[in-house]
């Protein structure tokens, strides 16, 4: 699932001093409706108003679980990453460069928009669970931003078996276990799976920032309680995190190497400047060959919304 909504507004990052050490801050989500006042509500956490970005993670989504039908028409990236990754619930992807997959829980579909891609995202039919997941963005740096559209589709990732635990690492490295999937910049995304009543500590790397994100039940993330809706962002210089659970739950880590390059975030591009954004916006307008055609989908594609009057500009990864 990605950015559809009909006036998105402009969300500009780039680099500010980052305070050394370790912190607790609390970014609650805002309500997003996608697709109109009928479509899907997630809960949208990054980027948020005191923190646009988590190393290069800089897009995260939640939904569910809901007993909703998703149906995100064909519309158009670049410039980033979109990791698909379910709790519950299958979604099927299919892409300009040909890709078709079915994500079911466990699996991990990325795309990588580079010099621009377009994609649908749909739920099978029919249906036959509740959807329950998250939609996270990466966003590419420079060197990379303008490379070859692809797409991965992982259906068996490394886990680790932890005592009262079970760590899936999404992308990077993490408890001595590395994702094969593709990643641009140093980065970490993993989830575990506790047991009622587990307690674990995970090894940290320092030089890294991390956040946490509940999916699922109720968890204490360094000894803050945590329930899904909020991302507790967790600063640097750590070298372990304490993870507890009372009963059943999972828990989304991000991190990655602060992102040092000033970006541009609008709709579903990620730029460096007001140009950058406006000319993808105008080429997939006039269904120019750079985002290319997906096939099999049922539907036209989404028009791209009325760029704001205002030039789109950088801004900090703070505000």
């Amino acid at each position: 699932m990605s950015n559809v909504e009909a006036a998105p507004v402009e969300t500009a990052c780039g680099h500010e001093a980052v305070p050394d050490g370790p912190t607790h801050e609390l970014l609650p989500g805002r309500e997003v409706v996608l697709g109109g006042p009928r479509g899907m509500t997630v809960s949208r956490t990054l980027p948020h108003k005191e923190r646009r970005m988590v190393g290069a993670w800089c897009f995260v989504d939640q939904y569910g679980p809901a007993d909703h039908d998703m149906r995100v028409a064909p519309h158009p990236h670049t410039g980033l990453q979109t990791v698909t990754w379910l709790v519950e619930g299958e979604v099927l992807h299919r892409d300009s460069v040909g890709s078709k997959a079915l994500v079911r829980p466990g699996q991990l579909n990325l795309m990588t928009a580079g010099h621009g891609i377009s994609h649908s995202e749909e739920s099978p039919v029919p249906r036959t669970e509740p959807l329950h997941g998250v939609q996270l963005w990466v966003a590419l740096p420079d060197a990379a931003r303008s490379v070859a559209p692809a797409f991965e589709h992982h259906p068996d990732l490394p886990v680790v078996e932890l005592a009262g635990a079970s760590l899936t690492v999404i992308m990077g490295e993490l408890a001595g276990a590395v994702s094969p999937a593709t990643a641009y910049t140093p980065l970490v995304g993993a989830e575990a799976a506790l047991a009622a009543g587990a307690e674990i500590t995970l090894a940290l790397r320092g030089d890294f920032e991390y956040a946490a994100l509940v999916l699922d039940g109720a968890a204490r993330v360094d000894g803050v309680p945590l329930a899904p809706g909020t991302l507790l962002y967790l600063g640097r210089e750590r070298t372990a995190l304490d993870l507890a659970a009372a009963g059943p739950a999972r828990v989304l880590l991000l991190g990655g190497e602060p992102f040092e390059e000033e970006i541009v975030m609008w709709w579903n591009f990620v730029g460096r400047s007001h140009d950058d954004v406006a000319a993808a916006r105008e080429q997939w307008m006039a269904a120019d060959p750079r985002f290319g055609e997906v096939v099999g989908y049922d539907g036209a594609p989404l028009p791209a919304p009325v760029l704001p009057n205002a030039q789109l500009k950088p801004r900090g990864r703070r505000r």
